[in-house]
C-alpha cells in the first residue's frame, strides 16, 4: 500500500488483522506489547493466592513500557504518567507490577542483557514501586537516558511538531494514505453530531485559554490505523476549528473504542457500566494530567472515548538497553505506576500494601519470589507463544504469494 492509498470502509478488518499480525511478529517484546489477553489467560491460570492481593484501586491494567510516557496537563505541565487505559479495571496492583516486570524483561532479553540482570531489574522495579508507597520515588534526573530524552523532547513540542508528525504537515486536512482511511458519509455525519453535544464542545474549548463560547466546527476526519492490541476497534482522528476567522485554533482530537477490559476487576467494586467511562474515570485517577483532558460518548452506536492530542504526549521508546538503563528504567518507571495508585490510598494502606509486598523474599533474591515466578513463567509462555505466532504468520505469508 503506497503512502497515497487509502483504505475503504469495507476493506479496513482485513487490513487491520493483517497489520496487527505484522507487528506482533516483528519481536517478542513486540508481541508482548499486543498480547494483553494473552497475560490474563495466564494470570487465571495461576493458583489463588500465589499473588499478593492488594487494596482495590485502579490500576492500568496494560501496563508495559509503551504505555508510560510524558503527558501534558491543561494548564501545559509536563509529567512521565501512565497514558493508555483501554484495560483500567478497580483491581489488584500486583497485576501491573508483573505486566511492567514482564516488558522491561523482555526487553532486557531482546538487547542481549546477561540473564542475570532481569533478577536485578525484578528487585529494581519492587524498589522503585516502594519508594512511590513512601512518596520518595527517584527524580526525573534519575531516569534512564530514553525516558529523559522524551521528556525534554515533549516539553520542546509544539502544535508544529504534532502536526508535522501526524499529519504530515500544517494543512488543516488529515492526508489519506497508510495511516489515515476515508470515511463513509454516515461516519462524518455522526462526528460532526458527536462534537456538537456540550460534553464535546466543553473537551474542545478547556484547552489553551479558548473561549467556552467559541465555534466549532470538524475541519476534517478520517479513520485512524493505530495501535496493536486495539486494532480494528473503531479509531478515529478529528481535526477541529475552534473559533472563526484569523484567530481559529486548530485541534487534533483522537476518538477511540471502548470496549470490555481483560483485566479482572475486584468483586463488589463498583465501576461505570459504561466501558468509555469506565476508561475515563481510570485516567483521572491513575494520571490526572491526561485523565481531565478526556471524555466519554457515542458513536456508531459503540462507547468511544475522546481526547484532545497534545504536543507533549509521547511514549517512552526503549529499543535496547545497556545493563545501568535497565536498572535506571526499571527503579524509575516502576516509581511512576507507583506513585498512579499511592494517590489513590491513604497513609496507612500504602504502608499496609508496601509490608504485604516485602512477604516471600528469599535468601538470594531481593524481589519477591511470586514476582520472579510469575515474571519467568510469562517469559517462557509467550516465547512459545510468540515463536507459533511467528510460524502462522510465515506460512501465511507463503501461501499469499504462491
Amino acid at each position: 500500500m503506497t503512502s497515497k492509498t487509502s483504505v475503504k470502509p469495507a476493506d479496513r478488518l482485513s487490513v487491520l488483522k493483517a497489520r496487527q499480525s505484522l507487528k506482533m511478529a516483528r519481536s517478542a517484546h513486540a508481541y508482548v506489547r499486543g498480547s494483553t489477553a494473552k497475560f490474563y489467560q495466564w494470570l487465571e491460570e495461576q493458583k489463588r493466592g500465589t499473588l499478593p492481593e492488594g487494596p482495590a484501586v485502579w490500576i492500568c491494567g496494560d501496563c508495559h513500557v509503551g504505555n508510560l510516557g510524558p503527558v501534558a496537563a491543561s494548564d501545559g505541565r509536563v509529567a512521565i504518567q501512565i497514558r493508555d487505559f483501554d484495560q483500567t479495571v478497580l483491581g489488584n496492583p500486583a497485576h501491573d507490577i508483573i505486566r511492567l516486570a514482564l516488558s522491561l524483561a523482555t526487553a532486557s532479553r531482546g538487547s542481549d542483557l546477561p540473564g542475570v540482570v532481569t533478577a536485578h531489574i525484578l528487585e529494581q522495579v519492587i524498589e522503585g514501586y516502594q519508594a512511590a508507597l513512601r512518596q520518595d520515588a527517584d527524580a526525573v534526573e534519575a531516569a534512564p537516558k530514553a525516558v529523559r530524552l522524551a521528556l525534554k523532547k515533549s516539553i520542546n513540542r509544539s502544535w508544529k511538531h504534532l502536526a508535522e508528525e501526524r499529519l504530515e504537515d500544517q494543512k488543516p486536512t488529515i492526508p489519506l494514505g497508510a495511516k489515515f482511511w476515508a470515511l463513509s458519509p454516515s461516519e462524518r455525519d455522526e462526528i460532526a453530531e458527536l462534537f456538537a453535544t456540550p460534553k464535546l464542545r466543553q473537551l474542545a474549548t478547556s484547552l489553551r485559554s479558548r473561549d467556552d463560547d467559541s465555534r466549532i466546527e470538524v475541519v476534517d476526519a478520517a479513520y485512524w490505523m493505530k495501535g496493536c492490541s486495539s486494532l480494528g476497534l473503531l479509531r478515529y482522528a478529528v481535526l477541529l476549528g475552534i473559533g472563526s476567522g484569523k484567530k481559529q485554533d486548530l485541534a487534533l482530537m483522537d476518538i477511540k473504542e471502548a470496549v470490555a477490559a481483560a483485566a479482572p476487576r475486584y468483586a463488589r467494586q463498583k465501576m461505570p457500566r459504561d466501558e468509555a467511562e469506565r476508561v475515563v474515570q481510570g485516567a483521572s485517577s491513575l494520571s490526572p494530567h491526561l485523565g481531565k483532558r478526556m471524555a466519554s460518548g457515542k458513536l456508531m452506536s459503540k462507547s468511544v472515548f475522546i481526547r484532545e492530542l497534545m504536543p507533549q504526549d509521547l511514549k517512552v521508546e526503549i529499543e535496547t538497553l545497556t545493563v545501568p538503563d535497565a536498572m535506571k528504567a526499571a527503579s524509575f518507571l516502576a516509581g511512576v505506576v507507583g506513585k498512579a495508585h499511592a494517590r489513590q490510598m491513604d497513609k496507612s494502606t500504602r504502608v499496609s500494601w508496601s509490608k504485604e509486598l516485602q512477604r516471600h523474599r528469599s535468601k538470594t533474591l531481593d524481589a519477591p519470589s511470586w514476582l520472579w515466578s510469575s515474571v519467568v513463567s510469562l517469559i517462557g509462555s509467550h516465547e512459545t507463544a510468540y515463536l507459533e505466532h511467528c510460524r502462522r504468520y510465515a506460512t501465511e505469508a507463503a501461501r499469499k504469494t504462491t
